[in-house]
């Protein structure tokens, strides 16, 4: 059974923060870490101590996680950004709230101390002898630990401690990924152990001047060792000691939105009664006015869910090939159910949220292609546009002349022309997309047109099948500053009315056969481009701005290839499915931040990588994410890596001078971010709506099966479904309504999974008594 860890975070606002700059303000920004590892920054809000985000994220985390930190900064142009102050929430924290951790939670300080990461690889055993007994510790290796020293490395050494005896290794220089591989022996008297006590491991950072710096701690009770002979593990390296202390406010508080969904994920076979359901209630789709296991779904959906159960089914449906029947059944039932045609998909319903997901998920792709060059271009030009007379800065009016100062009537004709040149480009991009947009986009918008147009086919609501109100409004509105715009919006109205014309004249069934069944994207497609900086990962090493060169990258889900230029007709490129990782690489590596490296292997089983820098934190793990989904089904991944490079004879991660040897760290090549681009995962998809229907059990019996308790469902269905007596005789079919008889059959498939599960937990909890956990 499989685990899925899904992270759910916004970072709203913050308030009253501290003014780390001269001029009384200052300006902040969020990182975000995930066990110590930054996996988010927002933007800066300059000059600013009470400053509003409102960035939020999804990360995808398989193998788990410990805590989640949020820290505050004060960005600094000269010098290094200014520490305001963190807030760390455990998983525990985050799993005991009901449904989501909202609120305001003041920052503390950030201690050196408690900033601990990494693990530790030890072996412990008790040999006892007649007259003394020896705590044998075998220290033999760490990973991932801390960067203490200004060149992003440590100098390790382990302490092993129980009661007043302690014993040391060797220091390691330079290394977050130490092999000490050495045996650290106690002796100690029979009465001084006993069960109560715990023997403690310290990791400490080495300095020549000043204190050592800590690094972590494991505390493993001597229980522990009176049980099994021979104690060898992993351990998470903890803190050495919650002295984190609210400030009372001093430091200013964040508003944050955290969700934590973890779900055991059970073998596809068991889900297969709950597909059968959905895919039934769009293949043999019942009267309008019955129910479904779609519309009983949709009864048990909140408000806050909605969103979330339209994007899962949509995702099924893709997987299942049934995308458009699965639409145009909720659109039908959703036109049906409107008697004013002003108010359609107007509400939170599962159609209206079905809709938007599906145009996330199937048409992200073709808004960039569309869309691309014009957005480029308006960010490159970089010019001063503002035609709200309140709002025009004539500060800013040297980016448009540098003749002198200009009025504020040549401001706004100035930004009036280019809008009306960047909105012209932008409408003839559109209308001119017509054979860009994805066939089963163009399938679902033709049956939504035909549902619409039986539904309303009187003369006056001919008006439904317009752009919007045709722009009879224009210039009655509050903004009359906008009034430049309106000739080009009139202009556009009947170009844009015949490229929807356009769109949905498409043949149903070729557009239908062509759609990807397994992916949301197809293999052609890029799935994300840009420059980046490959380095160089052999040879020489040369000074830092010769090492690397400025490529232009594209990811399909086939390959990942570069050149010169996006122009440049020679790439060179790799297939994904010869990647076996894709993992960050540490700043000591290149004295470079934002780097990472993707790793593959070729026919002969050579394993080669290729180092890729990314301009900031977001950028690097969005590439991160966007490779690891589209060879998220490769075989053989590799379980290691080493987050360092092969350079001056041995590994600047771990000093190994084997170029061969195993990676020194764990691969995370599972973990993603969560967007439009998910890979489907069926079994996740189905696991999302068994939970949904679990937490709407209660109100679908009582309204569907009233007086039926839960050991009467099996025997509920057998009545619904049998046809002949006890004693043999024929009988006539009860009168029992359709929807009884499917909400019976819906319940006991959620039942079903309900006992899996509770088996499958308690062979999980055997199988963790067996052995002894990590603490």
């Amino acid at each position: 059974m499989a685990k899925n860890t899904s992270l759910h975070f916004r970072i709203v606002e913050g308030r009253n923060l501290p003014a780390k700059d001269v001029s009384g303000t200052s300006d902040p920004y969020c990182i975000v870490k995930v066990d110590n590892e930054v996996v988010a920054r927002t933007a800066t809000v300059w000059k600013n101590l009470n400053p509003f985000w409102g960035e939020e994220y999804t990360l995808h985390l398989p193998m788990g996680f410990h805590s989640l930190s949020f820290h505050v900064m004060d960005e600094d142009t000269i010098g290094h950004d200014d520490v305001i102050g963190k807030i760390s929430l455990t998983k525990e924290a985050i799993g005991s709230q009901t449904k989501v951790l909202d609120s305001w939670m003041n920052l503390t300080r950030v201690d050196p101390n408690e900033e601990v990461q990494g693990e530790i690889h030890l072996t412990l055993q008790l040999l006892e002898g007649t007259e003394k007994i020896v705590l044998r510790c075998d220290v033999i290796e760490a990973r991932d630990l801390a960067p203490r020293d200004i060149s992003g490395t440590s100098d390790p050494f382990a302490r092993v401690i129980y009661n007043h005896h302690s014993a040391e290794t060797s220091i390691i220089k330079k290394t977050r990924f130490p092999h000490w591989g050495e045996t650290l022996e106690l002796d100690l008297d029979p009465q001084e152990l006993s069960e109560e006590g715990t023997v403690i491991v310290e990791v400490w950072d080495w300095d020549m001047v000043g204190k050592n710096d800590f690094l972590g701690k494991v505390e493993i009770p001597s229980a522990c060792l009176h049980k099994k002979t021979l104690l060898q593990s992993w351990f998470r390296l903890l803190p050495l000691g919650n002295s984190e202390v609210d400030a009372g406010g001093k430091l200013g508080a964040l508003r944050l939105k955290v969700r934590l969904v973890e779900d055991q994920i059970l073998p596809s076979l068991y889900y297969r009664p709950l597909i059968d359901l959905l895919v039934e209630s769009v293949i043999s789709p019942a009267e309008v006015e019955d129910s479904s296991a779609l519309t009983m779904l949709e009864e048990v959906t909140t408000v806050e869910s909605r969103q979330d159960v339209a994007m899962t089914l949509v995702k099924i449906y893709l997987g299942q090939g049934l995308v458009i029947p699965f639409l145009d059944y909720l659109n039908t039932q959703e036109v049906n159910h409107t008697t004013d045609p002003n108010t359609l998909f107007r509400s939170n319903s599962l159609a209206s949220k079905a809709m938007e997901q599906f145009m996330k998920a199937v048409g992200m792709l073709y808004l960039h292609e569309v869309l691309k060059p014009i957005i480029k271009r308006i960010f490159d030009e970089k010019k001063y546009i503002e035609l709200d007379p309140s709002k025009i800065d004539l500060n800013h009016t040297r980016r448009i002349s540098f003749k002198g100062a200009v009025s504020e009537a040549e401001v706004r004709d100035s930004s009036a022309e280019m809008l009306q040149s960047y909105l012209t480009s932008v409408v003839e991009s559109i209308v001119g997309s017509v054979e860009q947009c994805p066939p089963v986009m163009r399938v679902a918008f033709k049956q939504l047109h035909k549902r619409v147009e039986e539904q309303f086919a009187e003369p006056r609501n001919e008006a439904l099948q317009s752009v919007g109100n045709l722009g009879l409004q224009l210039g009655h509105g509050k903004e009359q500053w906008m009034a430049p715009l309106h000739p080009i919006i009139l202009r556009s109205v009947a170009s844009v009315k015949d490229f929807l014309d356009k769109l949905i004249d498409v043949d149903h069934d070729i557009a239908v056969s062509e759609m990807p069944q397994r992916a949301v994207f197809l293999p052609s497609v890029i799935v994300k481009e840009g420059y980046l900086h490959k380095h160089k990962a052999e040879g020489a090493q040369l000074l830092s701005r010769f090492a690397s060169k400025k490529r232009y990258f594209w990811l399909t889900s086939e390959t990942l290839s570069y050149a010169k230029t996006p122009d440049w007709q020679v790439r060179a490129s790799m297939p994904i499915h010869c990647v076996r990782a894709v993992e960050r690489v540490d700043e000591n590596a290149f004295q470079q931040q934002h780097v990472m490296q993707v790793i593959t292997r070729d026919d002969d089983g050579q394993l080669h990588t290729m180092y890729i820098q990314c301009k900031n934190v977001n950028e690097l793990n969005q590439w991160l994410s966007a490779i690891r989904k589209v060879s998220i089904y490769n075989e053989r991944m590799l379980p290691s890596f080493h987050p360092g490079t092969h350079r001056g004879g041995k590994w600047t991660c771990c000093l190994q001078s084997d170029r061969t040897v195993a990676g020194c760290s764990r691969t995370h090549s599972a973990v993603t971010l969560g967007d439009w681009s998910d890979p489907l995962d069926p079994d996740v998809e189905t696991q999302t709506i068994y939970k949904q229907l679990l937490q709407g059990r209660d109100k679908l019996r009582k309204k569907y099966l009233p007086g039926a308790d839960a050991d009467q469902m099996g025997s509920t269905k057998e009545d619904i479904n049998s046809d002949v007596h006890p004693d043999g005789a024929e009988r006539k079919a009860d009168p029992v309504k359709p929807d009884r008889s499917l909400a019976a059959r819906l319940l006991t498939a959620v039942e079903a999974l309900e006992r899996a599960h509770a088996t499958f937990r308690c062979t999980d909890q055997e199988d963790s008594t067996s052995g002894i956990t990590n603490p």
